[in-house]
């Protein structure tokens, strides 16, 4: 089984390196994107890659995409990745990539929350509230809410995000725009979340990120409704007032957690088990919400 740690492609100019994604120029005016098989746990890079994760995330991503395009429009050309690269770069980008356009990125995460998990349980034990927003009292850790909630937050380049009010995304983003992506994420997550729970896994919450075209269209972007970019519950194992296990990188941050490690890098090695089983994670996930398999 062949892993990709980081791409190396020569043929196009490099625009970066995220945490687990490469980006390089196609023209002036598209992207490829390339979904490495890196892992980030607490901020940090690990130094060994998880078989597979690339390609189950844009699989998983694609599907997305394809099933939610009727809501809002998203990045996606169509431009299969292997035809914008050298004949001998093609098995860097095969089944990980895409090529999408490029577009000027919202300056907010655009989070939707069905279930009181995370930074927002610790939120709402602290305040009652979760970015401003009045909850129910007595509700316990991963308790269903009421309904579907906006909780946007700050796009940081480096540590973690930072829960925001929606009168700040109106202040960052303008009224109408806010109010608009606000209302496609929730609706986002609701036809999502029914279609994961018919598949037997829940959506505790997810991130999604827009762009705005040219002429000023609203446009889905990055990853969604990823394991990396949600949280995803088995159906059958969930308990109100614990936090559950999850389809991602559990295994990975478990195992951090008994070790006498600081969270910073460099980061620890993992052990096989704990990289096999991660892998199987991301591959049960995709199967069950997708009914696809990889190759």
């Amino acid at each position: 089984m062949t892993t990709l740690f980081e791409s190396k492609i020569r043929s196009l100019p490099r625009l970066g390196k995220g945490k687990v994604r490469d980006i390089y120029a196609v023209g002036p005016d598209k992207m490829l994107i390339v979904t490495s098989d890196r892992l980030s746990a607490f901020d940090v890079v690990m130094s060994d890659p998880i078989p597979d994760k690339g390609r189950v995330l844009n699989e998983m991503a694609n599907f997305w995409f394809e099933r939610l395009g009727h809501i809002v429009p998203n990045q996606l050309t169509g431009i299969d990745p292997e035809s914008v690269v050298a004949d001998e770069e093609r098995s860097q980008v095969r089944g990980r990539s895409v090529v999408v356009k490029k577009l000027k990125p919202l300056p907010i995460e655009a989070v939707v929350r069905g279930y009181i998990i995370g930074s927002g349980w610790k939120d709402y034990q602290r305040s009652g509230k979760i970015c401003g927003i009045e909850l129910p009292k007595g509700l316990q850790q991963a308790q269903k809410l009421p309904q579907p909630i906006f909780t946007p937050a700050t796009k940081a380049e480096s540590g973690h995000d930072e829960n925001i009010s929606f009168a700040e995304v109106e202040r960052l983003v303008g009224e109408d725009l806010a109010a608009r992506v606000r209302d496609i994420s929730i609706r986002l997550y609701k036809e999502a979340s029914e279609h994961a729970a018919s598949r037997g896994i829940l959506i505790a919450d997810n991130k999604f990120e827009f762009g705005l075209s040219d002429d000023s269209e609203l446009v889905l972007i990055d990853e969604v409704l990823t394991a990396d970019s949600s949280r995803f519950w088995p159906k059958d194992s969930y308990q109100v007032g614990i936090s559950p296990p999850s389809y991602d990188k559990q295994f990975v941050r478990d195992y951090l957690e008994t070790l006498d490690w600081n969270k910073e890098p460099p980061a620890p090695s993992l052990p096989a088990d704990v990289i096999a089983r991660t892998s199987e994670k991301y591959r049960e996930a995709l199967q069950r919400l997708t009914g696809r398999t990889l190759s």
